[in-house]
């Protein structure tokens, strides 16, 4: 089982070819080329020594005249977008005359390149050899041929190791040690350290020599890691456990797939159950799949689960902080528009002298003539000083059970697991936002009610009590509730479809958009639940009787005032709510560019890591559309293949060695 490559978005014709010429230089006749050097090191960023460069090149020099070519560089991107990139690389490597078939000496070039042929040789006469070239050697293999042999070779190889070693043995056993020498030695980078470390001791608890059973088992158990990995987290999500038993693993494992033998999964528990418990868990595996494998997100994972609880604090201050100026420059730049909607809503239109305002114009400049800018801000103070709280709840719970909601092994998360995560964080807001609302209403009525007369937050507050601050909590939360229901999952789809096609991230403008965009259905749906609430939490004028509640309100406006009157204001609230929610997030986000996080990384709601997907080349902006593949398909020409080449043993000062593997290097100044 390879390591997955993921369906990579399609780069652009314009986008390739500019990046193509950043890295071409001119020759004399005005032809652009890409030195095969600075192809494989620069821009795949690979280490290796400089007699496999012009090989590890030939994925697209197929000339082989040491220059990559427009046509060239983009044919390997459009290689490199497909499942089976590794197979065909590998076959571009060997095809030396560009026929669309090799000989035996064309795949001999490649072999004796390698790292493994260097370690130990591998027989090209051996009758398995003359299985797939004729028994002369003769024959060309085409290249639909080619995946089935490539993908054996590295266990012929460890065949013919075998039998080198135990020449003179009489039982056909080998020396352990000799064993875990040999392997370390033809598997490279794949070895790991934990490995290397423990492989004697798993296999010497009986005796100190191995069989040829056991010397391919270990071979199998590592071609197949990302397999038994799967299976492991498939039979963990129908459990609900952990840690796993053997006899829970043998059971699931046989039913999945054949290739994983009892020969396999013990040597698997000898190696992993370390605490001698019988069980083993996910984390476990880690030990035997090398670093560079592991997705960036897991890496992350396991980084943010290092922190401190002192760290985790400041993260959450550093974000409270954050969203909460983003939510008050958000209310505060869309504040006049929603007085002037509490001033509609509340307006009683079966009592003639009461009807005030026309209109939404009619009402923002009777307020700004009579009152003054002044008073298209009442009770914005209060409302400023409430939305940090509101917002840090409402996304919390939001992220939190989406979290629930969300698949551990695809990272997706369904339809209704958005809404009811949206739904909770609306509801867990209304302890927050009921009190504010009440205040701020009232505040903002008090220009009609009083001819003007100032009203502070403070008389306010002192007037309604602690009860009377939760007047109208029910129509509030019928507000919230479906509100956050809608506006979340509408986002994060908008968010999601706005991408950039080509770097997979959404640049800032189509943030603001998709912000903006969302909070208009949102809004527009939940105004009857706003009017209701509005008319609860406004103060009754003198002979008007007050309402008794929600049911009791929304009968009287629907009997005395009719439907429409539901709708009263909702144009207002969309052209509030919406940018409102617009900025928010476009300052949020520009804080967090501005003044990013020093102590510690703050993880981001990402896509959760597929098992056994290498992690994309996120971190370099070059490596766009198939090229975004570029490391797991070497790591799979390297794993899978045996083809993994000798590294430059000291790369030039121009040069920084960051990886493991096919050692990505970077370039300075990228």
């Amino acid at each position: 089982m390879s390591l997955e490559v993921l369906e990579a978005r399609e780069a652009s014709g314009s986008a390739l070819r500019n990046l193509f010429a950043k890295y071409a230089v001119t020759d004399e006749e005005g032809n652009q080329y890409i030195p095969a050097v600075k192809y494989v090191r620069e821009f795949l960023r690979l280490d290796v020594s400089d007699d496999a460069v012009s090989l590890v090149a030939s994925v697209a020099d197929i000339g082989r005249t040491g220059r990559i070519t427009i046509n060239e560089f983009l044919a390997v991107e459009r290689i490199m977008r497909m499942p089976d990139a590794h197979f065909r690389l590998a076959f571009r490597m060997c095809d030396r005359q560009g026929k669309g078939n090799i000989s035996v000496d064309d795949f001999m070039s490649v072999m004796m390149c390698t790292q493994a042929y260097k370690e130990v040789e591998f027989n090209k006469n051996c009758g398995w050899m003359q299985l797939h070239f004729g028994k002369n050697l003769q024959r060309r293999m085409r290249s639909d041929e080619f995946p089935q042999f490539i993908a054996s070779v590295p266990r012929e190889h460890i065949r013919q190791a075998f039998r080198d070693l135990n020449k003179n043995s009489a039982d056909g056993s080998i020396d352990a040690l000799v064993y875990a020498e040999t392997l370390s030695r033809l598997k490279g980078p794949a070895f790991t350290d934990y490995l290397r470390d423990n492989l004697v001791g798993a296999i010497t608890t009986q005796t100190t020599r191995v069989s040829y059973s056991y010397f391919t088992a270990l071979n199998a158990l590592l071609h197949n890691i990302d397999l038994i990995r799967q299976i492991f987290t498939d039979i963990v999500d129908q459990l609900e456990e952990k840690e796993i038993t053997k006899d829970q693993f043998d059971k699931a494992a046989w039913r999945f797939s054949e290739a994983i033998t009892p020969v396999q999964t013990t040597l698997l528990w000898r190696l992993l159950d370390y605490e001698n418990t019988g069980k083993i868990s996910l984390k476990h595996f880690n030990l035997l799949i090398p670093s560079f494998t592991l997705s960036k997100e897991t890496q992350s994972k396991e980084e943010d689960r290092s922190l401190s609880v002192g760290e985790q604090l400041a993260v959450q201050v550093y974000r409270f902080g954050l969203s909460s100026v983003g939510g008050a420059g958000g209310a505060a730049a869309v504040y006049p528009i929603d007085l002037v909607k509490t001033r509609l809503q509340n307006q009683v239109t079966t009592i003639a002298d009461e009807v005030l305002y026309k209109n939404s114009w009619d009402c923002f400049k009777k307020v700004l003539k009579f009152e003054g800018v002044r008073g298209l801000y009442r009770g914005l103070l209060p409302q400023m000083c409430g939305v940090a709280p509101e917002k840090a709840i409402k996304m919390t719970t939001n992220d939190f059970v989406r979290g629930v909601f969300t698949n551990k092994r695809t990272g997706e998360i369904p339809l209704y697991g958005e809404i009811i995560a949206g739904g909770m964080g609306g509801t867990m807001q209304v302890m927050f936002t009921n009190p504010i609302e009440i205040v701020k209403i009232r505040l903002q009525v008090a220009g009609e009610v009083a001819a003007g007369r100032s009203l502070s937050a403070l008389q306010v507050c002192r007037e309604l009590g602690f009860r009377g601050l939760y007047r109208g909590s029910y129509a509030c939360l019928l507000r919230d509730a479906p509100f956050s229901a809608i506006y979340f999952p509408t986002y994060a789809h908008l968010k999601k479809a706005m991408a950039d096609h080509e770097t997979g991230e959404t640049p800032f403008s189509k943030i603001l958009l998709a912000a903006t965009v969302s909070g208009a259905p949102a809004a527009s749906s939940v105004t009857p639940a706003d009017v209701i609430k509005t008319r609860l939490q406004v103060k009754p004028r003198p002979g008007q009787e007050p309402y008794r509640g929600v049911i009791d309100c929304a009968r009287r406006i629907y009997k005395e005032e009719g439907f429409s009157v539901f709708w009263k204001g909702a144009p207002a609230r969309m052209f509030r709510s919406s940018p409102q929610f617009g900025v928010t997030l476009a300052i949020y986000e520009s804080l967090q560019r501005i003044f990013p996080y020093g102590p510690a990384k703050v993880a981001t709601p990402t896509r959760a890591p597929r098992i056994g997907a290498y992690a994309p080349d996120d971190t370099y902006i070059d490596h766009i559309g198939g090229y975004r593949n570029t490391q797991r398909t070497f790591a799979n020409l390297e794993q899978k293949l045996g083809l993994w080449f000798p590294r430059s043993g000291g790369v030039s000062s121009k040069h920084v060695d960051i990886d493991a593997g096919y050692k990505i290097v970077k370039t300075e100044g990228r």
